[in-house]
C-alpha cells in the first residue's frame, strides 16, 4: 500500500518547491520549472528508496530515478491544469 502514498507525496513536494521557486525567481527564470522538478522528483525518488525500503514500489535505483522524474514532472502538469482551469 505505500505505493500509492509515495510516489503523490513526491508529486506534491516538488509542486510546493516549484511555488516557492516561483515566489523568488524572476519571470525569466520560470521556464526552468520543469527541469527543476524533475531532478528534484529523480533526487526524491532514489532518496526514498535509499533510505526508506520498499517505500517506491522499484527493483533497483534507475527505477526509484524514473518513478520520481516522472513524479515531479507531474507537478508542472498539476500547475498547469490549475492555471487553465481557473482561467489565467
Amino acid at each position: 500500500m505505500t505505493e500509492f502514498i509515495a510516489i503523490p507525496a513526491i508529486t506534491v513536494l516538488c509542486y510546493f518547491l516549484a511555488q516557492a521557486y516561483k515566489a523568488f525567481a524572476p519571470e525569466n527564470k520560470y521556464k526552468h520549472i520543469p527541469v527543476l522538478c524533475g531532478a528534484l522528483g529523480g533526487v526524491l525518488g532514489v532518496l526514498c528508496h535509499l533510505l526508506i525500503p520498499g517505500y517506491i514500489p522499484a527493483d533497483n535505483t534507475l527505477v526509484a530515478a524514473a518513478i520520481g522524474l516522472a513524479s515531479g514532472w507531474a507537478a508542472t502538469g498539476v500547475n498547469q491544469t490549475l492555471k487553465q482551469e481557473s482561467g489565467q
